[in-house]
C-alpha cells in the first residue's frame, strides 16, 4: 500500500513538473514571438509565412488589429487540431494563441531597427524562436502545420509540400497586393523563422541512424559501446553480389543511433578498424527508449 502511494505521488510530481515546464516554454515562446512582431515586423510592415503571415498581410491591407486577426485566422486551425491531433493539444494551442494576442495588446516592445535586412533576419529569428519553444511546450502559435497535416492525410502531398504551397500563395499575394520587395523580404523572414524552429526542435542533438556492414563487426560493436557509450542492434545478414561474384557468406550488420556531433568520431573509429566498411547514414526526427533520451518535442 505504501509503495503504491509513493508511486502515485511520484507520478503526480512528474506530471506537475512536466506541465510547469510546458507552461514556461509556452510563455517564453509567446514573449519571443511578440518581441519579433512588435519590435521588428509590425512597425515596418513586414510579413512572414504561414497563418502569422496571413494575419500580417490582412493587417497591412485593412488596418484591422493584429491581435484580433491572429485569434480569428487561427480559429479554424484550432478546430482542425481538435479533430486531427487531440483535445489537449487544441486547448493548449488556443491558450497559447490567446496569450500571444494578449501580449501584443498589453506589452510594449521597443522598435529595435529600421534596417530591412536586420528586420527580416532578427524578426524571423525571434518569431521562429517563439513558435519553436511553443512546439516544445506541446502546442503551436501558427496553425499552418495543422492544416498541412490535414491536407496531407487527404491527398498525396506531404506536410512539407503543403507548407510550401501555402507560403507560395501568401508570398504571391503579397507581391500582387503590396509589392515584390515586400514579398521577397517576407521569404527571407520566413527562412530565418523556419531555420530557428528547426534548430530549437532538433538542436545539436539531431539524431542520425547509422548502418554499418563490415567483416570486423565485433570490433566495431565494442568501439560504439565502449568509446561512444551508445547501444547497438545486430542484424544477421548475407553478402549479396560483390566484386568477386555472388557470395552467400553470413555476416553481422550493425545499427546504431548517434547525434550529429558524434558522426565524425564514429566514422573515424570505424575507418581505423576497417577502411572498406560500408556505412549508411539516415536522419531521424525523434527517438524514444533504449540508451538515448527522447528529444524534447511532444
Amino acid at each position: 500500500m505504501t509503495k503504491h502511494i509513493l508511486q502515485n505521488s511520484s507520478q503526480q510530481n512528474n506530471l506537475v513538473l512536466q506541465y510547469g515546464k510546458d507552461a514556461l516554454l509556452v510563455i517564453v515562446g509567446v514573449l519571443s514571438a511578440s518581441f519579433g512582431l512588435k519590435g521588428f515586423l509590425l512597425p515596418n510592415d513586414f510579413l512572414d509565412g504561414g497563418v502569422t503571415g496571413i494575419s500580417l498581410l490582412i493587417n497591412i491591407l485593412t488596418d484591422i488589429n493584429l491581435p484580433v486577426l491572429i485569434i480569428i485566422v487561427n480559429l479554424p486551425f484550432i478546430w482542425l487540431a481538435y479533430t486531427q491531433v487531440s483535445k489537449v493539444f487544441a486547448i493548449k494551442t488556443l491558450i497559447a494563441i490567446g496569450l500571444l494576442a494578449l501580449s501584443l495588446t498589453l506589452i510594449s516592445f521597443p522598435i529595435v531597427t529600421t534596417d530591412k535586412l536586420l528586420i527580416a533576419v532578427f524578426g524571423g529569428f525571434f518569431l521562429g524562436a517563439g513558435i519553436g519553444l511553443s512546439i516544445r511546450g506541446g502546442c503551436v502559435l501558427d496553425g499552418t502545420e495543422v492544416l498541412a497535416l490535414f491536407i496531407s492525410r487527404k491527398t498525396v502531398l506531404s506536410v512539407g509540400d503543403v507548407i510550401i504551397v501555402i507560403n507560395v500563395i501568401i508570398f504571391s499575394a503579397a507581391a500582387i497586393l503590396i509589392n515584390i520587395e515586400t514579398a521577397m523580404y517576407a521569404m527571407l523572414t520566413y527562412l530565418g523563422a523556419s531555420k530557428t524552429i528547426d534548430f530549437l526542435i532538433h538542436g545539436l542533438e539531431e539524431f542520425t541512424g547509422v548502418t554499418i556492414i563490415t567483416e570486423h563487426s565485433e570490433a566495431v560493436r565494442k568501439v560504439i559501446i565502449e568509446k561512444l557509450g551508445r547501444g547497438v542492434t545486430i542484424f544477421n545478414g548475407k553478402r549479396g553480389f560483390g566484386k568477386r561474384g555472388q557470395l552467400n557468406e553470413d555476416l553481422e550488420i550493425i545499427y546504431t543511433v548517434v547525434t550529429r556531433l558524434e558522426i565524425q568520431k564514429l566514422t573515424d573509429e570505424i575507418e581505423n578498424i576497417d577502411k572498406s566498411a560500408f556505412i549508411i547514414q539516415q536522419s531521424i526526427n525523434d527517438v524514444k527508449g533504449g540508451m538515448i533520451k527522447k528529444l524534447p518535442l511532444h
